[in-house]
C-alpha cells in the first residue's frame, strides 16, 4: 500500500499544489520543508494548549503529592498529561500503589494529544509562576520536550513515552455507595493517629473498614490499631455498603484523600473491589490498592468489665498533661495519674529535670470509685484528647490493665490504651 502525504507549505509554484495528495513510494526531496501524515493531522502524538496557572497548580498540587521523589522506575516521576478536543485536560499520577486523575475543564486545545513530564518540576515551576498567569504547552510528538511558556518565561521539559505509563484504574468494583465527606473526615481523623508504622506487621499499617452491626443497627466502622492503643469509630451505614468486604486502607491512602475530602462538603462516590477501593469527588479520581492481609480480631482486646469511671474536662486535663509531660524530653516516659474521689492528680517525674504535678478537682472531676495509680505515654493522651470535644470519660479497671476513652458527647468513638509502668 502506497504511503500519502498532504502539503502544507510549497517551495516551488510548479510543484503540488497545497492539499493536494502525493502518491509514491518516499515523500518529495527537501523543497518540500513541512510535510505531515494524515495520523499527525489528527494530533496523534503532538499536543498544544493552554490553561490558567490558578487551575493547573490545583490540579498538579493533588495529583503530585503521590509521586514517590526516590523511585528505581523513571515514568513513576512523571505525571501524564492528555489534552482532549473538547478543551479537557486530564492528569495521572501514579506509585503503582495509588493512582489520582484529575480532569480541568475550560483548556483551549489547539491540539489534541497526550505526553508525560516530570512532575515534581512542572509543579515547581507553576507554583512559581505569578498569580493570574496564563500557561501554554506545545509537544511535537515523540521524545521530543515538552515546551512551556507563560509570559517572558519559557522552557522545554524532557518527556518519557506514553506507553510505559502504568495505569491502575482498570478492573471491576462490584460495590459502591456514597458518603459524605464530613464523615469520612471524622472516620479518618477519628482513627488514624493509631495506625501502625511497624512494617513487619503491614496488616496494621491501615485503617480497617467494615460493615456491622452496632446495638442492633447497621453501621459503617474503621479501626486502627499499633498494638500499644487502638481506635474504634463508626458512623449510619450508607446505602449500597452493606456489602462491601471488610478491607484495610493503607496510611499513604487515608492521608491522601483525607487531603482532598479537606476541600470539599459534598457526598464522595466509593467504589470497592476485594484488591482496590476508589474514592471519586468533583473532578479528582483517587485509586488504590488495599492491603493484602488479615486485620486482628480487634473486639477481643477491648475491655467489657471496667468499672471504674473518671469524667474530666477534656481542655483542663490536655493542658495539665503538657505542661507536666515538658519535664522530661523522652516521649516513652510516662505521666502518671493519681485518682481520688471526685480528686485527679497529673504528674510526670525524670531523672535529669525533676518533677512537676498538677492537681484537677471540683464540680467537672467525677470519680468515685477509689484510690487508683496508673500511667500512661504522654503523647498517646494528647493524641485523643486533641479528638475530644467537651468532657473525656475514662474506664480503668486496675493499674495494670487497658483503659477505654471516649468523647462523653460523642459515644460512636472509642478508644484503648495500655498503660505504662510507674
Amino acid at each position: 500500500m502506497k504511503k500519502q502525504f498532504r502539503v502544507d507549505v510549497c517551495a516551488d509554484s510548479a510543484a503540488l499544489s497545497p492539499g493536494q495528495v502525493f502518491t509514491g513510494g518516499s515523500p518529495p526531496g527537501p523543497i518540500w520543508p513541512r510535510l505531515r501524515s494524515p495520523q499527525q493531522d489528527r494530533g496523534v502524538g503532538t499536543m498544544k494548549y493552554s490553561v490558567d496557572r490558578a487551575v493547573l497548580l490545583r490540579a498538579l498540587t493533588h495529583v503530585q503529592s503521590v509521586v514517590e521523589r526516590r523511585n528505581t522506575i523513571p515514568i513513576l516521576a512523571n505525571v501524564m498529561i492528555e489534552a482532549s478536543s473538547g478543551g479537557a485536560l486530564k492528569l495521572t499520577a501514579t506509585d503503582m500503589e495509588i493512582a489520582v486523575v484529575e480532569d480541568i475543564a475550560g483548556v483551549t486545545v489547539a491540539r489534541a494529544g497526550r505526553t508525560t513530564a516530570p512532575a515534581a518540576t512542572l509543579y515547581e515551576i507553576i507554583r512559581n509562576l505569578p498569580e493570574g498567569a496564563r500557561v501554554e504547552f506545545d509537544h511535537g510528538g515523540g521524545d521530543g520536550p515538552l515546551a512551556l511558556r507563560s509570559g517572558r518565561f519559557n522552557t522545554s521539559l524532557a518527556v518519557l513515552a506514553v506507553d510505559d505509563f502504568p495505569s491502575m484504574t482498570e478492573g471491576r468494583m462490584p460495590v459502591q455507595f456514597s458518603i459524605k465527606a464530613g464523615v469520612l473526615r471524622d472516620l479518618i481523623d477519628r482513627t488514624k493517629f493509631a495506625i501502625s508504622t511497624e512494617e513487619t506487621r503491614y496488616y496494621l499499617n491501615g485503617i480497617y473498614i467494615h460493615a456491622t452491626e452496632s446495638e442492633g443497627q447497621p453501621v459503617l466502622r474503621a479501626v486502627a490499631t499499633d498494638g500499644h492503643r487502638l481506635a474504634r469509630v463508626e458512623e449510619s451505614l450508607p446505602e449500597g455498603a452493606k456489602a462491601m468486604p471488610g478491607v484495610i486502607i493503607p496510611r499513604k491512602t487515608v492521608n491522601e484523600i483525607r487531603k482532598l475530602a479537606e476541600e470539599t462538603q459534598d457526598e464522595i462516590a466509593v467504589r470497592l473491589s476485594d484488591t482496590k477501593v476508589q474514592f471519586a469527588l468533583g473532578t479528582v479520581t483517587l485509586t488504590s490498592k488495599l492491603i493484602d492481609g488479615t486485620f486482628p480480631e480487634y473486639e477481643r482486646v477491648i475491655p467489657r468489665g471496667n468499672d471504674k469511671k473518671l469524667v474530666v474536662p477534656r481542655k483542663d486535663f490536655a493542658d495539665a498533661v503538657k505542661r507536666v509531660a515538658a519535664i522530661s524530653s523522652e516521649r516513652s516516659r510516662p505521666v502518671k495519674l493519681s485518682l481520688g474521689t471526685n480528686h485527679l492528680r497529673v504528674s510526670a517525674a525524670s531523672p535529669d529535670q525533676g518533677e512537676a504535678q498538677e492537681d484537677l478537682e471540683g464540680d467537672d472531676v467525677a470519680y468515685t470509685s477509689g484510690a487508683l495509680e496508673i500511667g500512661f505515654q504522654a503523647r498517646y493522651l494528647s493524641d485523643i484528647t486533641d479528638l475530644v470535644e467537651d468532657k473525656l470519660e475514662f474506664m480503668f479497671a486496675d493499674g495494670a490493665a487497658p483503659t477505654v476513652v471516649r468523647d462523653a458527647s460523642r459515644p460512636e468513638a472509642l478508644f484503648v490504651l495500655m498503660p505504662m509502668r510507674v
